[in-house]
């Protein structure tokens, strides 16, 4: 959906996360009224509108409840660069992890794709045309224009001027011709030889963290990229293939990159949400003793002037975090909220509990989602043009065993759907196409759920293995 969030209000918002996620009215509320300040913030006319900062939010709700989800639908909506990030990973930097600021690069890195797949898609038609005369060159290349000069000795005959003339003109018609066959798809099996820019980058590692920071890295790949690479690279492909392999070539050359950095930047510094899960991993649990948590705590020290607002050099520029929407989220079973550093938590104003869920809820999501996971096994047997029926009593059954297994194992949310249906249609997934002919019928009740679970439900040991 295109970045524009002037109609986008906050009863909207929620209205079309809806469409995805059930429950957790409170938490869509708030994302909502988040999404709409920052186009009100944008939208003032004063100088107040530097000093207006977002309303961060911490999602706090177990596992599977919808907090990712949330996030990622409110980025898909309204078209902004959007970056999930896990907090544990920034306690492992100097060995294998990555430092903070990495999750800004990543957001512009993100912006940047954005910004040129746009851009690609405005010159789209004039690659096309490109792409044409292209292959058309290929398939009957033009006349070198030659021009006949006459000297004192060799008098110019008009034959000759009249056989170059005709010439130009079957060249001309010849081509037309072919033109037209391209543009009717009468040759796309036909192969040709044609010429391919090479992109590829020479990847360097560094052991150890701290010998040369991300930036410098990627600069220093992009000058040896482009020192090493060949410049192209021929292949004999069909036209069909020379079309896509060439269209996207051709777009990148009409695209300025410039102002693709520069309108990438804005639109990260302006629209860009990054979500912080698992924020409770680098939370020192206050129910333990002993001395605080280094590693931990320096990881939220770190994060602090991030969320915060701080200048972050990538390769494409400076990126101001001022404006950034950051959302965390965290089960929060071990430790709590106020075991954050207080500057940390002062940074997360916005305090959302996520509800469990519960079986009502179960079977909703099965149903009502646009992408629930019924329709999507449904539109997996229609690939095999195989019909799946889910009867209303199966769809019952199934919410109330994954409702029973949460409770009864671990509570991994609406996870434990995927894990229950994957159970029950796994061996139909496996006989299609085979012993189920295309234009069959599968249908599913409540018995042949109950026939399916019963043993699993029973034997508490075996369930926590499989489901």
């Amino acid at each position: 959906m295109k970045n524009n969030t002037t109609n986008l209000t906050p009863i909207g918002v929620v209205e079309i996360l809806d469409k995805y996620i059930i429950g957790q009215s409170d938490a869509k509320r708030n994302v909502a009224i988040a999404l709409r300040n920052r186009w009100r913030r944008m939208n003032v006319k004063s100088d107040i509108k530097g000093d207006i900062m977002p309303n961060n939010i911490l999602m706090i709700g177990s596992t599977g409840v919808g907090k990712t989800e949330i996030a990622r639908r409110l980025a898909k909506i309204t078209g902004s660069p959007f970056v999930k990030v896990e907090a544990s990973k920034f306690t492992e930097v100097g060995y294998v992890g990555r430092d903070v600021e990495s999750m800004i690069r990543d957001l512009v890195e993100r912006s940047v794709g954005m910004v040129t797949e746009r851009k690609k898609e405005e010159v789209r038609e004039k690659a096309i045309q490109k792409v044409e005369d292209i292959i058309l060159d290929k398939l009957v290349p033009p006349l070198v224009e030659t021009k006949i000069k006459p000297s004192r000795d060799i008098t110019v005959m008009p034959e000759e001027v009249e056989k170059n003339n005709e010439e130009k003109m079957q060249n001309a018609k010849t081509r037309e011709y072919y033109r037209q066959k391209l543009k009717n798809g009468e040759l796309e099996k036909k192969k040709i030889e044609i010429e391919i820019s090479k992109g590829s980058r020479t990847n360097i590692g560094f052991l150890g963290g701290g010998m040369i920071d991300e930036v410098a890295l990627g600069n220093l790949q992009e000058a040896l990229s482009n020192m090493m690479s060949p410049s192209s690279n021929k292949r004999i492909v069909t036209i069909e293939e020379a079309r896509k392999l060439l269209l996207d070539e051709e777009a990148s050359k009409m695209v300025d990159m410039e102002a693709v950095k520069e309108e990438a930047i804005t639109k990260t510094q302006n629209t860009g949400i990054i979500f912080i899960d698992e924020i409770d991993k680098i939370a020192a649990s206050s129910a333990k003793g002993g001395a605080p948590d280094v590693s931990r705590e320096g990881v939220q020290r770190d994060l602090l002037p991030i969320v915060e607002g701080s200048a972050v050099n990538t390769k494409y520029g400076t990126v101001n975090t001022d404006h950034i929407l950051f959302i965390a989220a965290g089960a929060f079973h071990v430790s709590k909220p106020s075991d954050l550093i207080p500057e940390l938590q002062g940074r997360f104003p916005i305090r959302v509990e996520l509800d469990s869920l519960t079986k009502n809820d179960f079977k909703r999501i099965l149903k009502e989602p646009k992408n629930s996971l019924t329709k999507q096994y449904i539109a997996l047997f229609e690939a095999e043009n195989v019909k799946l029926e889910i009867k209303e009593d199966a769809i019952e059954e199934i919410a109330e065993t994954a409702f029973k297994i949460n409770q009864d194992v671990e509570n991994i949310g609406a996870r434990r759907l995927h894990t229950v249906m994957s159970h029950i249609l796994n061996e139909y997934m496996f006989d299609v196409p085979g012993k189920i002919k295309p234009n069959e019928k599968i249908s599913i009740d409540k018995k042949f759920i109950t026939t399916k679970l019963d043993k699993l439900i029973k034997n508490k040991d075996l369930s926590e293995y499989i489901l």
